[in-house]
């Protein structure tokens, strides 16, 4: 008897820092989403698609779910609320340390939802013992009484084998929705912008990080070598003034870490130039996000 292809749509949604972006890229086994300890490092809605003979699981990670301030974090909200409505099983991921009734709200719409619901408790390598994970456990299994629970640990792959293998089971039949080689949904000068964006977060603080965007404006690709112009936005003179640094040294550092992570992502050399430009107030201005690709 011929068994039959499935595929499916998996959405990750959670609040912010439980570690969605690393139990994607944990589940891919790709880098496909950028990881750093800050909040809100995602941004946009970024599939990673894995591929089997026997499946096709298409996975999306989303931005943590918070209470926007302005624009571009509703536009963030919007891709959350966008995953809860068009998945085949949904992640739920929460960690040790988070308090379970944050954004109650959303969390009532997870309990309500009619597609198998997998609760992935991250981060369990944080606890002391068995006693405290039961205790976790239980309170999650009154607060979303439909879901499967799975404690796990992305960071140490701890029990990410056994959520894939469930996830496998649950996918409806189906033939594939992208072709086969297809790891992402995503074009390759999106993933330029987000590891660019990924140095930026790491290498400055306070509001810099949050108030950066990066448009790619040249990627011209030859056989061994890509050539990259990238533009990094910013709303204020001052933050120019701190994203450049003295003499330029901070831009050169986030370009030459940039550069070396974008070759291995393309396995060619990269010729990468970095320009900063200050376009006041873009978070909060509709023409601005629609360029940046946050608005339909």
């Amino acid at each position: 008897m011929e068994t039959k292809h499935k595929s499916g749509f998996v959405n990750i949604v959670g609040n912010p820092n439980v570690g969605k972006s690393t139990l994607m890229n944990d589940l891919v086994g790709e880098r496909v989403s950028i990881i750093t300890s800050k909040a809100q490092t995602t941004r946009h809605r970024i599939m990673g698609i894995v591929n089997t003979p026997e499946y096709q699981i298409v996975f999306s990670d989303t931005p943590g779910v918070l209470a926007p301030k302005y624009k571009l974090q509703e536009s963030m909200l919007a891709f959350s609320e966008g995953a809860l409505t068009d998945a085949d099983i949904l992640l739920y991921v929460t960690d040790v340390v988070e308090d379970p009734t944050k954004n109650a709200e959303f969390l009532a719409r997870v309990a309500k939802e009619k597609v198998p619901v997998l609760l992935v408790i991250n981060k369990i390598d944080l606890l002391k013992g068995q006693d405290e994970l039961e205790k976790i456990v239980e309170r999650w299994r009154e607060m979303l009484p439909n879901a499967e629970i799975f404690p796990a640990s992305a960071k140490e792959g701890f029990n990410v084998q056994n959520l894939m293998q469930r996830i496998v089971e649950l996918l409806p039949e189906g033939d594939p929705y992208f072709g086969k080689d297809a790891l992402t949904d995503k074009p390759a000068r999106f993933f330029v912008t987000e590891i660019i964006r990924e140095k930026i977060l790491l290498n400055y603080d306070k509001e810099v990080p949050y108030s950066a965007e990066v448009i790619v404006e040249k990627f011209e690709e030859k056989e061994n070598s890509i050539h990259i112009m990238a533009v990094i936005y910013v709303e204020r003179d001052s933050q120019k003034g701190i994203l450049i640094g003295k003499g330029g040294s901070m831009l050169k550092r986030v370009g030459t870490e940039a550069r070396k992570d974008i070759e291995k992502f393309f396995g060619k050399s990269v010729f990468l130039e970095l320009f900063v430009k200050v376009e006041p107030n873009w978070r909060n201005r509709e023409n601005k996000l629609r360029a940046f690709g946050y608005i339909e």
